[in-house]
């Protein structure tokens, strides 16, 4: 009976160790290697894209000249301010699905003699195309970023898209360019980036791969450069985990001579994250932590289909010539309540803003592909930077997001590792921290990251090495007294940027105290 005995007793002595060893509290540690970057954040990759949907173009930018909002030639002043302060690198117009019903010279000439059009994707509203190129055009120059011009391949003509290039672009003596001048704009403007249509897998056409290929080849021979303009095309890429779309489009750009490649330089990707599904996605502002888990697990997934889409890619192209543009990318809820359910107005909360900063982080871990990506959308709709009511501007949770990681736009992207604690809920896990580091052209080194439990406080340890002497200067944190803290029109902000004083830097080791559902910059 002894051995039995001795046996039971070292087994619950073993049992207690491994309990012992599991209860130890994971070390959260970063470690960054900040003599190894090589390649850059482009600044693009925080771009936006603001359709005509909703409220996002008429009563968002667009009140017009005889507004007693306070307009320059119509565009609404707080908003113009707001978005510089960000930094908005570029925008993305004019849709979405919009896009490929919109016929670009119904938005030119004198506005009392542009005609009215039914926006057919969104609402059922007329418009008068009050906002068509020139206000654009005038919107980028007053924002100061790179326009975006997606082209109607679904019901357009090729000639229409060649057009549209001609008269923005062109100097040459044609008709395309005498329209412009007629309309009141001498020199041609500079437009680098065009979207060869979009979604044309969906609302764009509901065509197939092989027959979209095609499509593309034919309009981009005639996306032509004119004077020093030179056009950076931007094909329609898949959706969430359409592998095909990707192969394919890949496979015939490969078959083509090499001095015909030049027909695509990016393929768009989307991928919107839902909370529950497409049919009941959740509201904006009252949710649960069930809900706030499954949100942040579900945009996690956006590392998956970059992962997966680039390895395609580099199966046909290793040089990695072809970007990746996510070009409508985000949190997508219920419209709010009382809401025309076709204008996709909602609020933007603590969460959406922790959606942004893992988004962010991703794409800054595959900036040697991923060159490119446009929020959706900019205001007023879906998980926008900016609401307005009348003359009223409210700056969201997002917003302030967008602006903490300006600071690693063209910056060089610093490779990291990452060891963290799981955040659990209801027996599913996701990795707590998501962080990037990048070195700016100053020297500076900056950290963003962001804690996804909304219960629990956490210490993060970042080794810094490759460097021989650093010190801590400054920090920032973004969060809310709740999950679902937000701003609203008439009231103090909930959540905006403060000066964060959670890190300790000493012997090349610095020690960050991460507040829970918190999203902070520190730099170096």
């Amino acid at each position: 009976m002894e051995l039995p005995i001795m046996l039971l007793t070292l087994i619950l002595i073993i049992g207690m160790l491994i309990q012992t060893v599991d209860a130890q509290p994971i070390e959260n540690k970063i470690i960054i290697n900040a003599d190894l970057g090589k390649h850059q954040i482009s600044k693009h990759i925080y771009g936006h894209f603001s359709e005509h949907l909703g409220t996002c173009i008429y009563g968002g930018y667009w009140v017009g000249e005889n507004s007693a909002i306070p307009n320059t030639r119509g565009i609404r002043n707080d908003v113009v301010q707001a978005l510089r302060d960000m930094g908005i690198p570029n925008l993305r117009w004019p849709g979405g699905c919009f896009a490929d019903t919109y016929h670009w010279m119904d938005g030119i000439g004198p506005r009392d003699k542009r005609p009215a059009i039914v926006n057919v994707h969104w609402g059922g509203v007329t418009e008068d195309n009050s906002f068509g190129t020139h206000e654009f055009m005038d919107l980028c120059d007053q924002l100061n970023c790179e326009p975006v011009i997606c082209g109607n391949v679904g019901s357009g003509t090729v000639q229409e898209m060649a057009n549209w290039i001609e008269y923005l672009t062109s100097d040459a003596q044609s008709p395309m360019t005498n329209l412009r001048k007629q309309n009141g704009r001498e020199l041609p403007w500079k437009v680098k980036y065009w979207g060869i249509g979009n979604e044309s897998w969906g609302c764009g056409g509901s065509m197939t791969a092989e027959y979209y290929s095609n499509q593309l080849r034919q309009y981009a021979t005639f996306c032509r450069n004119y004077g020093d303009n030179r056009i950076f095309k931007i094909a329609c890429g898949p959706h969430d985990d359409n592998y095909h779309w990707t192969e394919v489009i890949m496979s015939e750009w490969q078959k083509s001579v090499s001095w015909q490649r030049g027909y695509m330089n990016g393929l768009s990707l989307h991928y919107y994250t839902v909370c529950h599904d497409w049919s009941k996605k959740g509201s904006a502002t009252e949710f649960n932590e069930a809900e706030w888990f499954l949100t942040l697990s579900k945009t996690l997934r956006m590392d998956e289909f970059i992962t997966k889409h680039s390895v395609i890619m580099d199966k046909y192209d290793p040089e990695k010539r072809i970007a990746i543009v996510v070009d409508e990318w985000g949190n997508w809820h219920d419209v709010e309540p009382g809401t025309n359910p076709g204008f996709l107005y909602q609020q933007n909360t603590l969460r959406d803003a922790l959606v942004a900063a893992v988004n962010f982080d991703i794409f800054n871990k595959h900036c040697d592909r991923v060159k490119m990506a446009n929020i959706a959308q900019t205001i007023n709709v879906l998980q926008s930077m900016i609401l307005t009511k009348g003359s009223e501007m409210v700056l969201t949770p997002s917003y302030y997001v967008f602006k903490m990681y300006k600071v690693h736009h063209d910056a060089t992207n610093l490779p990291i590792e990452i060891f963290c604690e799981n955040y659990t809920h209801e027996n599913n896990s996701i990795p707590a921290v998501s962080a990037s580091a990048s070195k700016d052209k100053n020297g500076l080194i900056h950290i963003t990251l962001s804690n996804s439990n909304p219960n629990q406080n956490l210490t993060v340890i970042c080794e810094l090495r490759g460097m021989k002497k650093a010190e801590f200067k400054r920090g920032q944190i973004i969060t809310g007294e709740k999950m679902n803290s937000f701003n609203d029109f008439g009231k103090p902000e909930q959540v905006t940027i403060k000066n964060f004083a959670g890190a300790k830097f000493k012997d090349q080791v610095l020690t960050i105290n991460l507040p829970a559902k918190s999203v902070v910059m520190v730099e170096l």
